[in-house]
């Protein structure tokens, strides 16, 4: 299905030329697999056991009143929680060498298309799960609710990487568009933008939104480190590598480091009651 859907759009509006048999397509179409066979699963399965450990994380009369909304205001609520949540995870990952160190798999790619999208260690997929759902475990709001929304935005992920160039016009500042996030993937040093992936008006509301021009893209793809090319070695490189100078920085508001703060001692008490 995804070759049905993407292929065509990649064929017919290119945003960049490139051949889709590309070097390396083999070792994405790998982490395609391990992403949907394997490590989805994994992640599935942390995120229940999670859920089964933090209902005495937040006081009892918070999740009681939260869940006493109207189920729209609880879904929009939970949708805006987990982008700034995510949104502030990602720039951590452009800051802190520990996170970088999975992140980096995910932005050597030189080539960006519907596969290099897949390119992704578990461990870096899984943290930014749990950072994505961690609101709404933490308040009560059933995970299937949330089912439909999630096939559609991991759709709407792969397209963001394809190799498409379309009008979206304001769409692209609530749900994202591929020349946005094609620039996040930028190798010029100093690149520091287009965080909220899927959220590009936390990218507005925290001024780290950036536009390229129009026409075709010219900037180069992929990380100044060196990183192997084969799939078992970008597995285990975030283990075996040497540190490197973080890219990005968390920036003068303290939002970030306090909401991760938060994140991880809500994390560390939902695991450890009961």
């Amino acid at each position: 299905m995804l070759a049905a859907v993407y292929w065509p759009l990649e064929r017919l509006w290119p945003a960049r030329r490139q051949p889709w048999l590309r070097a390396s397509l083999g070792t994405d179409f790998l982490f395609l697999f391990g992403q949907h066979l394997v490590w989805s699963v994994l992640a599935l399965a942390f995120l229940v056991a999670v859920d089964a450990r933090v209902h005495g994380a937040l006081p009892a009369g918070l999740r009681e009143g939260f869940l006493a909304l109207p189920r729209a205001l609880q879904l929009v609520a939970i949708v805006l929680l987990g982008d700034l949540a995510v949104y502030w995870f990602h720039r951590a990952c452009h800051r802190f060498d520990v996170l970088w160190r999975f992140h980096a798999v995910h932005h050597s790619s030189q080539t960006l298309d519907w596969v290099a999208a897949h390119r992704e260690h578990p461990v870096d997929g899984l943290l930014t799960q749990l950072t994505l759902n961690l609101p709404a475990i933490l308040l009560g709001f059933p995970v299937e609710g949330l089912a439909a929304l999630s096939v559609f935005r991991g759709l709407w992920a792969v397209f963001i990487h394809s190799n498409v160039r379309l009008p979206l016009g304001p769409l692209r500042y609530v749900l994202g568009a591929p020349e946005l996030h094609h620039w996040h993937h930028a190798k010029a040093p100093g690149v520091v933008a287009n965080y909220g992936n899927l959220s590009p008006w936390t990218d507005c509301l925290f001024g780290t939104f950036h536009l390229p021009p129009k026409g075709e893209e010219a900037w180069e793809l992929g990380v100044p480190e060196a990183l192997p090319r084969t799939w078992p070695l970008l597995l285990l490189s975030p283990f075996t590598r040497q540190g490197r100078q973080p890219r990005g920085w968390l920036g003068a508001p303290a939002l970030g480091p306090v909401m991760l703060a938060l994140l991880a001692a809500l994390t560390f008490a939902g695991l450890s009651s009961g």
